[in-house]
Formats: C-alpha cells, structure tokens, sequence
C-alpha cells in the first residue's frame, strides 16, 4: 500500500477514537497522579515510594525503548508487533487484578511491595511498546494530519477516563473491603486494555514493513549517535524537557500532599480522575489544533504551563476547591503534553526514524528524572512539602523560557 490516501486515514482515525476510549476507560481505575499513590498508601508503602511513583514510571519505561526501537527497525508486520507487545501488559494487569481481588485483607501491611513490582513490570511493558505503537502509527496516518489524529485520539481517551473515574468513585465508594475493590477496578484495567488492543486489527497500513535488508544493531548505535552529535536542536529540545522531569515527582505529590492538609476521602481519587480527564481532553484537543496551524512546539508550551499552575496553587492551597483546580491544572498539562510530545519527535525525525528519536528522549531524560526523585523524596522524608513545590516551580519556568526562546520550530529547521 504505496499510496496512502485520506480515506484510509480518517478510517483509521475511527478506530483510533475507540481505541483511545477504551485505554482511557481502563487507566482511570490506575491513575499515577492519584489512584497509584493513594493505593500505595493505603498498602502501607513509605512515603518517598508513594511519592515517586510518576517518576519511577518514567525512568523504568525508558529502559527498554532503546533495545524496543532497535528491533523494531526490522520489523516485517508492525501491525502484529503492536499487538504482540500489547499482550505482555495484558497479562501483567490480569495478574493486578486476580492478586488483589482474592488478597486477604490481614496480609495486606505486605502487600505493597507486590504491587510495586507489578506497577514497574506494568511501566515496563509501556516503555517496549511505546517505539512500536510510534511506528504503526507512522505507518498509519498521513503527517499533515497528525495533530488533529492525536488531538482527537487523546481527547477520546479522556472521554473514557471521564466516565472510567466516575466508575471509579463509585467502586471506592461502594462496600467492599480494601484491596478488593482496587482489585475489581484492575481487572476492569485488563478487560478494557483488551478490547483496545483488538481495535488495532481493522487498521490499513501504509507499507507490510521493511522490505530491504535487515540493520544490524551496530548500525543502530552509529546512527543514534549521530542524532545526539548532530541534530543541535533536537539537543536544545531536551535540555527544556530535562526542566519538565521536575513534574513527574510532583505527579504524586499532589494528591498525598493535599490527603494530608485535608483528609479526604478514598473515593475521591474519582472526583480527581473526572476533574482531570475533563480538562485533559479539552486540552488535547486544542494542542492538536494548536500544533497543527501554529506548531506543536508552541501547544507543547501549553503542557509546561498546565503543570506550573499546578505547583504554584499546591503551594497557595486553601480549600477542597483549590484541590480541584490542582487536578484541573494536571489535566491541561497532561493532555496537552501527549499530542504535542507525539508530534514533535514525528517533526524532530522527519523522514529518519522516529522510533529511534522517542527512544533517545526517554532514554537521556530517565537519569535526570532519577535525581528529581531523590531529591524530592530527601524533602518528603524531612516533611518540606513546600521547598518540593518551589523546586517544580523554577524548574518548569526554566523549561518553559527555554521552550520559547530557545528551541525552534523543528518544521522550521533547515536541512
């Protein structure tokens, strides 16, 4: 399929929607910015464990990306890879949900470090699917079309989470013993991962995959140095989203943070989800249309501010309502981020691989991200909850000048 046309991108697009809907569905009922860490909590994890789980979600996804991208460059069906890959996180979320639907509840002041190896077995899978689903999906869109795919593609995925987080509240809220009614909500994770998995059948492909002769991983090494040697932008990129790791820390921070000024409830880890899924598709949207007509560059400025605003009311926090705006404020960022993220490494790449660009960025990030976390976690365990928010503070402000004035539009770039 040499020639792919419009109809065959908006036919994908379609199940993409679904796709995206179901994903979203599920992963409400494992959130990282407030189910993951309550659920730690409430296991009886210490408390700089609860709070880094975002960043030791990204740190062990980068891992694989690498070695994922490399053996992807040979790929002969990326169709069947992508499903391939998929099945390794559905086992992985089967196995949450039958662990803590029949745990006995007497047992359970041990059972966090269960699931904190099922949670970096769960962050694993993502880090070796993420650089295959990145080169099915260039392999099943048009570029000129990509901001208002993954616009609308993230945005269904918050319609799903939306009405996944209210399922969710009402599931906490219901009367079942703790961690049963995690459990129920993991394998409702599994099922629903499944059917988006499935989703990727009916899906038309450019090109079966590559047809030369296979690339040795010699080549991929020589290859991936010339990208971080060569490509002077791509580096400034990266020195803005080393600021941004800032954010991920924070991701748990908000909530047990807020749990402790306000003592709410469990259940309300929905609220946050709705709150949170609302606003994130309101953004993805507007990032994809953003991107698309003023580049992604300037929607991905968006993302930094949405996770700014966060800090900056976690510091000021008043009230039930401030917490709310918290979540809003994660929402913005987190569904700006995606689209915007996607799309500059499809632009950073052009007609290089992409997959390769993806890996890299996780990759070089996961180190700075590790020093966050310490450091975060050193101020959460002398109880400076405040000095933790003006870290994120400066960190996303220097992120976000160097955003502006430093990187430039890679549609840009000369070539």
């Amino acid at each position: 399929m040499n020639n792919f046309t419009i109809k065959e991108h908006n036919h994908n697009l379609r199940y993409n929607l679904f796709h995206e809907f179901f994903w979203g569905f599920g992963v409400a009922f494992h959130t990282l910015y407030a189910v993951v860490p309550l659920f730690l909590r409430e296991l009886g994890a210490p408390e700089y464990i609860v709070v880094s789980t975002a960043g030791l979600f990204s740190i062990v996804i980068a891992l694989p990306t690498l070695f994922s991208a490399a053996l992807g460059r040979n790929i002969k069906d990326i169709k069947k890879a992508v499903i391939m890959v998929h099945c390794i996180i559905l086992l992985i979320t089967f196995m949450m949900g039958y662990t803590f639907s029949i745990l006995d509840p007497n047992i359970v002041s041990k059972a966090w470090k269960t699931y904190l190896i099922y949670f970096l077995l769960y962050a694993f899978s993502i880090g070796i699917i993420v650089p295959i689903w990145t080169e099915f999906l260039n392999q099943s869109t048009l570029k000129s079309h990509r901001g208002r795919f993954f616009g609308l593609g993230f945005a269904f995925n918050s319609i799903g989470s939306f009405i996944g987080g209210g399922a969710l509240r009402y599931l906490l809220s219901y009367d079942l013993i703790f961690p049963k009614n995690f459990g129920i909500g993991f394998f409702i994770l599994f099922f629903s991962l499944t059917i988006g998995t499935i989703l990727f059948l009916p899906f038309k492909i450019k090109r079966e995959g590559s047809t030369g002769k296979d690339k040795s991983f010699n080549q991929f090494i020589s290859e991936t140095l010339e990208i971080i040697k060569e490509h002077k932008n791509f580096q400034k990129y990266i020195f803005s989203r080393i600021f941004y790791t800032a954010c991920l820390p924070g991701m748990g921070l908000y909530a047990i943070y807020c749990q402790d000024r306000f003592n709410f409830e469990l259940s309300e880890a929905g609220v946050f989800t709705v709150i949170t899924v609302i606003f994130s598709g309101i953004a993805s949207y507007l990032a994809g249309r953003i991107g698309d007509n003023y580049g992604h560059k300037n929607s991905m400025v968006l993302a930094y501010a949405g996770h700014l605003i966060a800090a900056l009311l976690a510091i000021s926090i008043w009230n039930m309502f401030g917490v709310y705006l918290i979540f809003i404020a994660i929402g913005i960022g987190q569904g700006a981020f995606m689209p915007s993220a996607m799309n500059l490494i499809y632009d950073f790449s052009s007609y290089k691989d992409a997959k390769t660009y993806l890996a890299l960025v996780d990759s070089i990030l996961a180190p700075f991200v590790l020093l966050y976390i310490v450091l975060i976690g050193w101020l959460i365990n002398a109880g400076n909850y405040e000095l933790s928010l003006k870290i994120l503070i400066v960190s996303l402000f220097i992120g976000i000048l160097i955003m502006l004035f430093i990187v430039e539009d890679p549609k840009k770039e000369k070539t």
